[in-house]
């Protein structure tokens, strides 16, 4: 009622152990999947926060992240290292156990981490790479949108603009995504499954395309993908 459309959560991680060690238990003991659901269904696209490297985390958490994010639909998923804050309780224990690199860089999505960690630093910068190169190649991403919009209910008064602006974005995402992109086979996929079967998401559906492109690109700019 008061506007908002999307929601910022700090999932971080589906293993509850992990989520133990790093004191947000308020996600323990619940189905995570299905609370974000409940949050699409409200009308909120949901971003979601995800970190691996903790002292609880096994090799397997990589594919249980990618399985996460792919099942709960959260397009945009933010997938970062675990760093070490100046001044926390987590920075003060690794530091005693000599475990810290360097300052952190302020950015946990940027690939970097301060603290050496316990499965390994080449084992955690392998199984990052292998969920960014994931979560955002073409096929996975688009899977990501379908599952999303199936869930999401778009707000009472929400509406179809097709101005100017809206038809020259249109037009741009075909040129470039639906032509010239390596993605054009899942582009035209999704613009006509949406076309037919959710026409009210149509708009939002061609928007989280052209978030793909860009999530795409800057990991290529940063040296992620």
């Amino acid at each position: 009622q008061a506007g908002f459309v999307s929601v910022f959560v700090g999932i971080e991680t589906p293993d509850e152990e992990s989520l133990s060690e790093c004191r947000k238990v308020q996600n323990t003991k619940r189905d995570l999947v299905e609370s974000v659901k409940r949050l699409q269904r409200k009308g909120l696209q949901v971003m979601g926060g995800f970190i691996v490297g903790f002292d609880s985390d096994k090799p397997s958490i990589f594919q249980r992240q990618i399985d996460f994010i792919q099942k709960s639909g959260i397009v945009t998923a933010m997938v970062g290292l675990l760093q070490a804050p100046t001044g926390t309780p987590l920075y003060e224990r690794l530091k005693g156990e000599g475990r810290l690199l360097r300052q952190m860089s302020g950015d946990n999505a940027d690939g970097s981490t301060n603290i050496i960690p316990k499965m390994g630093l080449d084992t955690l910068r392998q199984g990052y790479q292998q969920i960014l190169d994931q979560i955002y190649s073409p096929k996975l991403f688009y899977e990501r949108i379908k599952t999303f919009l199936r869930e999401y209910t778009p707000p009472t008064d929400s509406r179809m603009r097709f101005g100017g602006r809206e038809i020259m974005a249109l037009f741009r995402s075909v040129y470039r995504l639906g032509i010239r992109g390596a993605e054009r086979l899942y582009y035209w996929k999704l613009f006509f499954w949406t076309l037919f079967r959710c026409p009210k998401k149509f708009p939002l559906a061609i928007t989280l395309a052209v978030y793909g492109y860009h999530f795409r690109k800057v990991s290529m700019l940063a040296g992620l993908s």
